[in-house]
C-alpha cells in the first residue's frame, strides 16, 4: 500500500499529476483544487489511495489525509466508484461535504456531476454518522506554491470545470466574475469560488 508520494512534479494535466520519486515516476489522479495548488518542478509530498482492481492499480493524490480518508468514506456507498468519490471532492471542500451531510443538504450534494437526488439522499443517510469519524485535516503538506499569472489560472480554472462537466461557456462566466471579484485569487481559491457560484445556478 502507498500512503504517500513525495518528489518533484513532472506534469500536471487535468485530472492528474506525475510525480517523480527515486527516479520513478508516479501518476495520482487529483481533484482540480489539489491540482490548482502545485507547480510543475517543485517538490511536494501528496497524501494517496491505491485503488487494486483485476485490470489495474491505480493512485489517488489528495492534499491533506482528510480528503483521502474522504475519499475512502465516500466509496462505501452503494453506487459511488472513485470517480464519483473525486468528482464530490471536487466540488464539495471536506469543510463544505461534512456540513451538508450534517444538515441533510440533498441540494449541495446534487451540484456534484453524476449525484442525483436519491442518490443524494442516500449518502446522507449512509454517512452522517461515520463522517464525524473522520479527522479534520490542517492545511497543506504540499510545500506551498507560488501565485500563478492572472491568465494562466483563468485557463486552469475554466479546464477544469468543463472537465467536471460543465460547459465552456458556464465555466468562463463564473471563471470572470470569480476573478474580477478578486484579482488575486489564486487556482484553488478561484476554482472552489467558481463551483460555488456554478452551484447556485444549476
Amino acid at each position: 500500500m502507498i500512503a504517500s508520494v513525495r518528489g518533484e512534479v513532472l506534469e500536471i494535466a487535468l485530472d492528474h499529476v506525475v510525480l517523480e520519486a527515486a527516479g520513478v515516476g508516479y501518476r495520482l489522479n487529483a481533484t482540480p483544487v489539489t491540482l490548482g495548488t502545485l507547480q510543475r518542478g517543485a517538490e511536494v509530498r501528496l497524501v494517496t489511495a491505491m485503488i487494486v482492481r483485476e485490470d489495474s492499480m491505480t493512485l489517488y493524490g489528495f492534499h491533506d489525509t482528510e480528503s483521502r480518508d474522504l475519499f475512502g468514506l465516500l466509496q462505501t456507498v452503494s453506487g459511488v466508484g472513485p470517480r464519483l468519490a473525486m468528482a464530490t471532492l471536487a466540488v464539495l471542500e471536506p469543510e463544505s461535504l461534512r456540513k451538508a451531510l450534517a444538515e441533510g443538504n440533498v441540494t449541495a450534494l446534487t451540484r456534484v456531476p453524476g449525484i442525483g437526488k436519491r442518490g443524494a439522499e442516500r449518502m446522507i443517510v449512509e454517512l452522517r454518522d461515520k463522517v464525524e469519524a473522520v479527522p479534520t485535516g490542517s492545511g497543506s503538506p504540499s510545500d506551498g506554491s507560488v501565485a500563478e499569472v492572472a491568465g494562466m489560472v483563468r485557463d486552469q480554472i475554466v479546464e477544469a470545470l468543463v472537465g467536471l462537466g460543465f460547459a465552456l461557456k458556464q465555466a468562463e462566466q463564473a471563471t470572470d466574475s470569480v476573478l474580477a471579484a478578486d484579482p488575486e485569487a489564486d487556482t484553488s481559491r478561484a476554482l472552489r469560488s467558481a463551483l460555488a457560484l456554478l452551484g447556485k445556478t444549476r
